[in-house]
Order: structure tokens, then C-alpha cells, then sequence
């Protein structure tokens, strides 16, 4: 539901509110988290899970990190996922999310930089 706007700071408010989400999908930052939005990611909520990604990153004030999307990477499976690019450049593969494991991915690796391995998809390793 829509906020009725009766001010001009009520307009200011939404102003800022919708500038800060879109801060966190330019240019480039520290980190970068994508969520992979094909059909089938969609189909199984990537939807709220970059919706619950953007809400915690705004309420935990976290500036330092680029939000983007892209489409299915080919396991369907393994949906929603979303991959998070650390400042050194590693690559992490959190799969099988929902709300409440995208709050503790972002309090866990994005706040205090620990990745939370039980939600990370496992790979071989070269």
C-alpha cells in the first residue's frame, strides 16, 4: 500500500527512501551481491529475497555494497540463489534461500565479514 503524501517533507522523505535503493544498484562498490531472477528463481521467491536483501542492507545502513540481478545460472534446483562478490574478489554461492537466511547472510558475511557456509552451495575445488 501506497503512503499518502500531505507535506512537502512527507515528499522528501519518499525522495530519500527511493534515492538510497537506488544507490545500492549503481556503480561500483566494495562488494557486489546478485540474485539470480530467471523464471525459475522467480518461481521459487527470489522475488522476496531480494526485497528482504534490500530492506536489511537499508536498515543496517550498509553503503558498501552494489545490488544487482541476473538470470538462471542452470540449477534450478538450487533456487533462489544469489552470489556474493567480497572485496578481495571470492565468489560465494548461497543457495535454497528465504527471508530469514537472507537476514543472516547479510548479519553474517556482508555486517561481519563470516560467510554462513551451511547456506553456501559446495563446489570442487581447483
Amino acid at each position: 500500500m501506497s503512503e499518502k503524501i500531505t507535506s512537502p517533507q512527507d515528499l522528501m522523505k519518499l525522495r530519500d527512501r527511493v534515492r538510497s535503493q537506488v544507490e545500492l544498484r549503481s556503480g561500483p562498490k566494495e562488494t557486489q551481491v546478485v540474485v539470480h531472477m530467471g523464471t525459475c528463481g522467480i518461481a521459487s521467491g527470489a522475488r522476496d529475497v531480494i526485497a528482504e536483501l534490500v530492506s536489511e542492507l537499508g536498515s543496517r545502513s550498509v553503503e558498501t555494497v552494489t545490488v544487482r540481478q541476473s538470470g538462471c545460472i542452470g540449477l534450478c534446483d538450487q533456487e533462489p540463489m544469489l552470489t556474493y562478490t567480497d572485496k578481495e574478489g571470492r565468489s560465494f554461492l548461497y543457495v535454497k534461500l528465504t527471508r530469514d537466511k537472507v537476514k543472516k547472510f547479510v548479519a553474517g558475511h556482508i555486517v561481519s565479514g563470516a560467510p554462513v557456509t551451511q547456506f553456501i552451495m559446495e563446489g570442487d575445488a581447483k
